[in-house]
């Protein structure tokens, strides 16, 4: 019996993986960002995205809101567009995530952060759309990304009291997520 050398296979496999996680062209990263947001805002929001593995802004924006592209090396398809107050926040979760730190992490630091007064945090309401799919759940044609959303409307230190929401997980009604905390929001699924 002739066995292969495992070494080219194991290349292939390397090789396969390293152009799955390629970054898309900057037109398709947009579209599909943007698609997170209602139809009248597109055009005006700002585009983070990825080249060459590196998170950059592949355009400006002129309407208050920001849309982080879907990430190359995360498995399926997820994109978000937030209102600028929350650049701030988000930005340092993905810092800290950068760096390794977990989710309880991430929040204790953030938190200690906007408590210093080192981390700003909007000081009203402000959204995030978003939408989470398949790898192949954009749709090219029609510019629409298939997919579960979500709208999150950012309260800062809401609680079920304050808001009149309640903290149980629902599909067919908004709820309160990390009430108390200076980014509680409220869920609605779409």
């Amino acid at each position: 019996m002739v066995r292969a050398p495992a070494f080219p296979i194991a290349m292939l496999v390397v090789a396969t993986s390293a152009v799955a996680a390629q970054d898309k062209p900057a037109a398709r990263q947009i579209a599909e960002a943007v698609s997170a947001l209602p139809a009248p805002m597109r055009d005006g929001a700002a585009v983070l995205g990825y080249r060459d593995g590196a998170l950059v802004t592949l355009r400006g924006g002129s309407n208050g809101m920001e849309c982080l592209a879907d990430d190359p090396a995360e498995e399926g398809l997820h994109v978000a567009c937030y209102h600028e107050s929350l650049a701030p926040f988000m930005a340092r979760g993905r810092a800290l995530k950068a760096e390794g730190k977990n989710t309880a992490e991430i929040k204790a630091m953030r938190e200690a952060e906007i408590a210093a007064g080192a981390l700003p945090m909007p000081e009203r309401a402000a959204v995030l759309y978003s939408i989470t799919g398949d790898d192949d759940a954009f749709d090219g044609t029609t510019g629409e990304l298939n997919g579960s959303g979500l709208y999150v409307l950012y309260v800062p230190y809401a609680t079920e009291a304050t808001l009149g929401i309640s903290t149980r997980p629902a599909v067919d009604r908004p709820w309160l997520m990390e009430a108390g905390k200076p980014w509680a929001h409220v869920m609605i699924r779409r």
